[in-house]
């Protein structure tokens, strides 16, 4: 009886880690169901922008989405600063992914918010994103903090804040940090990453450092997107 006991306790533990792989694949499902909910939208948005010593004025924009990754960012006025590759960087196209390993990597809390995070790692070499951590509000079934590392473009962290257009997954708020290198500037404007000083090495890093924050209002949602807006 007891050698019988031990085995099966051998078989539920071995049988754990694929479980758990189980249980955190249903949850990525359940959110991209919710996120599908959204084929395309609109958005007013006011832009702030933080790179290095650049002070940018907040910029009124408008923000364009279609299903499933195509996403524009329109500023009719003054300079936008713009991260390169960013707005090819979203969740869906995480979401999207169809040969990946999910690891459970425990609870978190993100702004007072406990998630659940699960690590993406996609096995095909053909992505350009090579790792993902989600920060999951399981309740709601949203994406409340995402980490995504690129082949291209460096890595992004994108924390999201949620009220008005939950139900869709779509944000009130996003900020967006990213390392400066990836930086697309103006003509005519450059940063000397290096300045010869001697400080220490965390504040160069936090240098280096840049953070966008979009504020979203007035979405229209499943109202239809010309194809033309997201042509250069």
């Amino acid at each position: 009886m007891m050698k019988k006991t031990i085995i099966l306790l051998a078989v539920f533990l071995s049988s754990m880690p694929m479980l758990v792989a189980q249980d955190v694949k249903t949850l990525l499902k359940q959110v991209k169901d919710k996120y599908d909910k959204v084929n395309d939208y609109t958005a007013d948005g006011k832009m702030k922008t933080n790179v290095l010593f650049i002070k940018a004025p907040i910029a009124q924009v408008k923000v364009y989405y279609k299903k499933p990754d195509k996403l524009k960012i329109r500023n009719e006025k003054g300079v936008s600063f713009i991260p390169k590759g960013s707005v090819n960087i979203n969740i869906n196209n995480v979401l999207a992914l169809d040969n990946y390993e999910a690891i459970d990597g425990g609870k978190e809390k993100v702004n007072g918010t406990e998630c659940k995070v699960v690590k993406i790692f996609p096995i095909s070499d053909d992505e350009n994103i090579t790792r993902a951590t989600l920060h999951i509000d399981e309740k709601q079934q949203i994406v409340i903090k995402s980490v995504i590392s690129t082949k291209e473009n460096g890595t992004y962290e994108l924390v999201m804040t949620y009220k008005n257009y939950v139900s869709y997954g779509l944000p009130d708020k996003a900020v967006l940090t990213f390392n400066t290198k990836e930086f697309k500037l103006p003509k005519g404007i450059s940063i000397d990453y290096d300045n010869g000083t001697d400080k220490d090495k965390k504040d160069k890093e936090k240098q280096r450092k840049g953070k966008v924050e979009i504020t979203y209002s007035n979405y229209s949602i499943n109202k239809g997107v010309s194809d033309s807006v997201f042509a250069n």
